[in-house]
C-alpha cells in the first residue's frame, strides 16, 4: 500500500486483497525484475542479475500454468504471480500466497543445454508444481490429519504433470512416471515405520510426491481428464478459502467416486484406499509376416496384489482394464517408437496371449507400456520383437 524511511529503516505496508492462508516469506536482495502481464495478474520474477538465463522458461511455466489452471479449477485470486530467487544454502521451492521463493540451486544456475526433447525440463516442471499449490494448499488447504499431503502435495504433481502434457505431448510423460515409479518403489523398500494407503500418507514424500504422480496420471487416463478435473473443481468450489472444517482425503475421494464410471469403480479402492501393486510382464513378442501385414503375436503374464503396511503381499484376482501396445522403431532403444496398435483390454486371468495385425513393421511391445500401474519391476514391461 506505501512505503517510506523513518528512522534509518524502510517500511512497508501490506494489504491483502485476497483472504489467505497466515503464512509468508521474507527475502531481501539487490534483483533485477522480469515482468509481464497476463489477464490483468502481474508475472514477475525476481533474480540475481547474473542469472538470467532460466527466467524467461519460468515466466513461460508460469502462463501455461495460470492457462491450465484457470481453465480448469477455477479463478487465481491475486494480482501478483511472483518467484523470488534465494540462495542455494537450501535447495527447494516453496508457495507462499501469490509468491514463490525458488533456490537458485534448483532452476537459476541449472544448465539446460543438453536437455533434449526426451529429457525431463526440471525448472518447467518446479514452477507448475509451486504453481499448483496456488490452489492445493492455499484455496483448498487440508484438515491437519492423514491424507492431508494428497491434496496439497498429490495434487499440486497431479496439476503440473498436466501442464507439461501440454506442453510436451503424452510421451515424455513416460519418462517422468518412470522418475517417479522407481523413487515411489525405493521409498517403500526403505520405510521405518508402515506404508499407508495414499489417502492416509502421513509425512511420507515418496508417496504422496511421487506415487501421487503414477496413481493420478493412471487415474487421469481410465476415467478421462475432463472428469477428474470436474471433480476437483468441485472440491475447490466447496472448500475453497472457507473456514474449519477444513477438506480431507475422503471429500476428495469422494468427489472422484461421484465421476468414475460404475465399470471402473474398482479403481478407487485401488488406487486410494489400499496399497495395491502389479506384475505385468512381456515375456514373448514375435512378428511374421501375413500378406502386407505384420502379425504380432505378445504373450505376458499379470499378476495383482494388495499390500499391509509392513509389506506383506496377498494377491487378489485381477480383473483390471490394462494397455498392450505395439509400436515401431525408435532412434533411442529406451524410448518407446510410433504406437501402430494401442488396446486397452480387460485381464482377467494370469496367462495371456494377443494377436494383433500392423502395417507397419513393429520393434517393440508389451503390457502397460507407459508404466501407469504401480508394478513392482517397471523395466520388463515391454520387450524387442523376435
Amino acid at each position: 500500500m506505501k512505503s517510506w524511511d523513518a528512522n534509518g529503516k524502510k517500511y512497508f505496508k501490506y494489504h491483502l486483497d485476497q483472504k489467505s492462508l497466515n503464512f509468508y516469506s521474507f527475502i531481501s536482495a539487490n534483483y533485477q525484475v522480469e515482468r509481464k502481464k497476463w489477464h490483468g495478474i502481474d508475472l514477475e520474477v525476481y533474480y540475481y542479475k547474473e542469472h538470467a538465463t532460466n527466467v524467461p522458461n519460468m515466466m513461460k511455466s508460469m502462463q501455461k500454468a495460470l492457462e491450465y489452471y484457470t481453465t480448469n479449477f477455477g479463478p487465481y485470486y491475486h494480482k501478483q504471480c511472483r518467484i523470488v530467487e534465494f540462495p542455494r544454502y537450501a535447495s527447494f521451492a516453496q508457495a507462499f500466497p501469490g509468491t514463490m521463493p525458488y533456490s537458485e540451486g534448483i532452476g537459476f544456475i541449472t544448465d539446460l543445454r543438453d536437455v533434449t526433447k526426451d529429457d525431463i525440463d526440471m525448472v518447467f516442471y518446479v514452477v507448475a508444481h509451486e504453481m499448483g499449490h496456488q490452489y492445493w494448499a492455499h484455496q483448498v488447504c487440508g484438515a491437519g490429519m492423514q491424507g492431508s499431503e494428497m491434496m496439497s502435495e498429490g495434487f499440486a504433481q497431479y496439476s503440473s504433470l498436466m501442464v507439461m502434457e501440454k506442453e510436451y505431448g503424452k510421451d515424455k510423460m513416460k519418462k517422468f512416471l518412470e522418475y517417479e515409479m522407481n523413487d515411489y518403489l525405493r521409498g517403500r523398500s526403505s520405510e521405518f515405520e508402515g506404508e499407508n494407503p495414499i489417502m492416509k500418507t502421513e509425512n511420507q514424500q515418496y508417496i504422496h510426491y511421487n506415487k501421487a504422480s503414477v496413481v493420478m496420471y493412471y487415474f487421469k487416463e481410465m476415467i478421462g481428464e475432463q472428469n477428474v478435473n470436474k471433480a476437483m473443481k468441485n472440491l475447490i468450489n466447496e472448500f475453497a478459502y472457507k473456514d474449519p472444517p477444513y477438506a480431507t482425503s475422503l471429500d476428495a475421494v469422494n468427489e472422484f467416486r461421484k465421476v468414475t464410471p460404475d465399470s471402473l469403480g474398482y479403481l478407487i479402492p485401488d488406487l486410494f484406499e489400499h496399497i495395491t501393486l502389479f506384475s505385468n510382464r512381456a515375456l514373448k513378442v514375435t512378428s511374421k509376416k501375413v500378406g502386407a501385414e505384420y502379425e504380432v503375436t505378445i504373450k505376458t503374464t499379470s499378476e495383482k496384489f494388495r499390500s499391509n503396511a509392513l509389506g506383506k503381499e496377498t494377491p487378489t484376482p485381477i480383473a483390471d482394464y490394462i494397455d498392450i501396445g505395439v509400436f515401431g522403431k525408435s532412434d533411442k532403444a529406451d524410448v518407446l517408437g510410433k504406437p501402430l496398435v494401442y488396446k486397452r483390454l480387460k485381464i482377467t486371468k494370469k496367462d495371456n496371449t494377443f494377436v494383433f495385425k500392423t502395417k507397419n513393421e513393429p520393434a517393440k511391445a508389451g503390457i502397460d507400456p507407459y508404466n501407469y500401474l504401480i508394478d513392482r519391476i517397471p523395466d520388463d514391461n515391454v520387450k524387442g520383437v523376435e
